[in-house]
């Protein structure tokens, strides 16, 4: 009698590293709302991919709060700016400027 083939070996399982997150370049908000470093300036509006710093050398005050944090794609910053009646929430990702929600 024949005997059955003996079965595949399971193929090899090949551990794949997730995509380093992009690093930060320039100064960054610490979590009290100042600046890690001495800002250059660059920025002449707030907009999109302006830089942390840059952000509160335009507002031209500290923020109400920061929130730093870690997330899927790198560095994630949080400042809320309150004003009387309104409020501004300007999100970063890896030291940008991605969106601003204001209510």
């Amino acid at each position: 009698e024949r005997e059955p083939p003996a079965p595949a070996p399971a193929p090899a399982r090949v551990a794949v590293a997730p995509p380093a997150a992009p690093s930060v370049t320039g100064p960054v908000l610490n979590p009290d709302g100042t600046c890690s470093q001495a800002a250059p300036g660059s920025a002449g509006a707030i907009e999109t991919g302006i830089g942390e710093c840059d952000l509160v050398r335009l507002k031209g005050k500290a923020p109400t709060d920061v929130l730093v944090g870690e997330g899927r794609s790198g560095r994630e910053v949080q400042v809320l700016y309150s004003e009387p009646g309104a409020k501004e929430l300007y999100f970063f990702v890896n030291g940008r400027l991605d969106r601003i929600v204001k209510s």
